[in-house]
C-alpha cells in the first residue's frame, strides 16, 4: 500500500544499521516529486556506469528530465545517497520489504543516465485480393538502460518472441495458413488500484507526494470504499456522500478546483499572491454554497426505485445500522427496506421470502412468527415479543437456540451447565451457556484441532472479523498469534510434514485438502466424515 511504502522510504532515508559502516541513510527525502539531481550524484553514476557497464552505456551528456508542473524543487529527486551502495551490498542488512523498494530506487536513478536501449523494427504490408493486412515486429539489438531496470522484462520478452517477422521479400508470395477474424468491444476503464489512483492525482495536479498516502488511508478509514482483489470499489456510503457533496458543492468537487488550489499554495509559498487574497476569493464563493446548503441539503438521495406499497419514490437514509430505503413518503408511509446494488451500479431492493404467519409457528409459546427487519436483514420473530424474545433466520436456522452440545466444550465453566451452539442475528455461530440469561459465558465454537505453532497447547477456534468474515486462531490469543483464513483439518502433509492442512472448495463446492506452506503443493479430494 502507499501507507507502508512511505513508512518504508521513510526508514531507509532515517538510516539503517550497515555494521561497519554504523548508521546510514540510503536515499534521499522521498516525499518530493523533483527530477532534479545533484550535480555531484550525476557524476558519481556517470563514472559508476562508464566503469560497471562499459562507454556504450553512457551517453555523451547527462540526461536531464523536466520536472512537473508545480513540483516542489527544494528536494532532489528520490535517489540513493551513494550509487556505490548497490542492492547486493546492503541486501544482509535490509528486511524483504526495504531491499525491494531500495533495489528500485537504485536501478531507477542508475538507468536514468544510462544510453537508450535501440530496436530494429520492420513493417510488412501484406496484399490479399482487396484488403491490406500489416504485419509488424520489432527485435531489440542494443539493451542500454534496460540492461539495469526493465520494468516489464517478461511481458516484454513474450512480446518481442510474438513480433518476430520470418525473412521477407518484396513481392514475394505467401501461402495463407490460417486467417483468424477478431471482434473487439469498448471495455468500461477499470477499477482503481492504489497505484493507478495516485497516478490520477498526479496527472490532474491533486496532492503532492507527501500527502498521497494520507488520501488514500481517509478514504479507506472512512469506509467510502472496500479493496476487492486490490481494486477500490466504492461503498453505499461513499455513493451518498459523493452524490451529496457533488449536487450541493458542484464547483469545490470539480477536479479543476482542486489542481488550482494546489497551484494557488505553490504561488503562496513563492511570494507570488498573499494568501489573504486568495482566501478572500476562495470564501466569497464558498460561502453562497455554504449557506444554500444548509437550507437545502438532505441526508438522502433518490434511489431511482418506487415504494411497493404508495408508488411514491424510494431514497436512501443513513441510520445507526447502515443505509436503507425509505419512502419519500414519511411519515404517511412507513416502508424501509434494505437494498443492494446491480452489476450496472442500479439500487434494487432486497426481496424478502414470503411467509406465511400459519406456516411458522413460534415453538416456545406458540404463537405466529413475523418478518421483522433489522441490520443484517430479514428474519423471523415471535409476534408476542417482548414477552418472548424467539428469533429465527429466513432459512429456517434457529437464531437464540440450536444444536446438540460439541463434545469437547459440552460444560460451562462459570455454572457448570452444558454449552450449546447458537447462531447470532448475522450467521456468526457460537458457543452460548443453556442457562441464559441468569449465566451470560459465551465461547468461540472449537474446530477440535490442535494448534500447529511450535510449543503452543492452544487450539484453533472459529472467529469473525470486524467485516463477519469467518476466520480461525488459537484460543490461546494473545500469548499465540496464529490464524488461518481456511478451516483448518488435522492431518500432517504426507509430502513435507507441516502440521494441519487446508479445506478448500472449487468453484463447483468438491472440497479440496491443500497444503499450508508454501511451495508445496500436495493436495486430494476432501472426503468429510460425518463429524467434519
Amino acid at each position: 500500500s502507499a501507507k507502508k511504502t512511505m513508512s518504508i522510504a521513510q526508514a531507509l532515508y532515517e538510516g539503517v544499521d550497515l555494521g561497519p559502516r554504523g548508521q546510514v541513510g540510503l536515499i534521499t527525502y522521498m516525499r518530493t516529486d523533483s527530477f532534479r539531481i545533484a550535480d555531484d550524484a550525476l557524476i558519481a553514476v556517470r563514472e559508476f556506469i562508464g566503469h560497471t557497464y562499459g562507454p556504450e552505456f553512457l551517453p555523451e551528456r547527462p540526461n536531464v528530465y523536466k520536472s512537473p508542473k508545480g513540483a516542489q524543487e527544494a528536494h532532489e529527486a528520490i535517489r540513493p545517497t551513494s550509487v556505490e551502495l548497490t542492492p547486493d551490498e546492503v541486501a544482509p542488512f535490509l528486511g524483504k520489504d526495504q531491499l525491494a523498494l531500495y533495489t528500485i530506487i537504485w536501478r531507477r536513478f542508475v538507468a536514468c543516465q544510462m544510453s537508450a536501449a535501440e530496436y530494429q523494427q520492420t513493417q510488412a504490408n501484406i496484399q490479399a485480393g482487396e484488403g491490406v493486412f500489416r504485419a509488424s515486429g520489432s527485435i531489440m539489438i542494443f539493451k542500454g538502460f534496460t540492461i539495469v531496470y526493465d520494468e516489464g522484462s517478461a511481458s516484454n520478452s513474450d512480446r518481442t518472441e510474438e513480433g518476430l517477422l520470418p525473412p521477407l521479400k518484396k513481392n514475394q508470395v505467401l501461402d495463407l495458413d490460417r486467417l483468424e477474424p477478431a471482434q473487439h468491444f469498448t471495455q468500461p476503464p477499470p477499477r482503481f488500484t492504489e497505484a493507478s489512483l495516485i497516478k490520477a492525482l498526479e496527472e490532474n495536479g491533486i496532492g503532492r507526494p507527501s500527502t498521497y498516502a494520507t488520501i488514500i488511508s481517509n478514504i479507506n478509514q472512512r469506509a467510502y470504499v472496500r479493496v476487492e482483489k486490490g481494486k477500490f470499489r466504492p461503498t453505499e456510503l461513499g455513493f451518498l456522500v459523493t452524490d451529496l457533496l457533488v449536487k450541493n458543492f458542484p464547483e469545490i468537487m470539480d477536479i479543476r478546483f482542486t489542481a488550482q488550489m494546489e497551484g494557488d499554495l505553490d504561488r503562496i509559498e513563492r511570494g507570488q499572491v498573499r494568501w489573504t487574497n486568495v482566501l478572500k476569493k476562495f470564501y466569497e464563493r464558498f460561502q453562497h454554497e455554504l449557506e444554500k446548503a444548509k437550507a437545502e441539503m438532505k441526508g438522502e438521495m433518490p434511489a431511482g426505485v418506487e415504494c411497493p406499497e404508495c408508488g411514491r419514490p424510494m431514497v436512501i437514509r443513513s441510520g445507526r445500522n447502515g443505509l436503507f430505503l425509505a419512502c419519500s413518503g414519511y411519515p404517511e408511509c412507513t416502508y424501509t427496506s434494505n437494498f443492494e446494488r446491480d452489476e450496472k451500479g442500479r439500487v434494487v431492493a432486497e426481496k424478502i421470502p414470503e411467509v406465511s404467519e400459519a406456516e411458522v409457528v413460534c415453538e416456545k409459546c406458540g404463537k405466529p412468527m413475523v418478518v421483522k427487519r433489522g441490520r443484517f436483514g430479514a428474519f423471523l420473530a415471535c409476534s408476542g415479543y417482548p414477552k418472548c424474545k424467539n428469533t429465527k433466520s429466513l432459512n429456517g436456522v434457529d437464531a437464540t437456540d440450536n444444536g446438540e452440545p460439541p463434545p469437547e466444550q459440552s460444560v460451562c465453566k462459570v455454572c457448570g451447565g452444558k454449552m450449546v451452539v447458537k447462531v447470532s442475528k448475522k450467521g456468526q455461530r457460537f458457543l452460548a451457556c443453556e442457562n441464559y440469561p441468569k449465566c451470560t459465558n459465551t465461547e468461540s465454537l472449537s474446530t477440535g484441532v490442535p494448534c500447529p505453532q511450535e510449543g503452543c497447547t492452544g487450539t484453533l477456534v472459529e472467529r469473525f472479523s470486524k467485516k463477519g468474515k469467518v476466520f480461525y486462531a488459537c484460543d490461546q490469543y494473545p500469548k499465540c498469534r496464529f490464524t488461518l483464513w481456511d478451516r483448518p483439518f488435522d492431518e500432517k502433509c504426507p509430502v513435507c510434514g507441516t502440521k494441519v492442512l487446508l479445506i478448500k472448495y472449487d468453484k463447483n463446492g468438491k472440497g479440496i485438502l491443500r497444503c499450508r506452506k508454501k511451495g508445496c503443493n500436495f493436495s486430494r479430494p476432501f472426503e468429510p466424515s460425518s463429524t467434519d
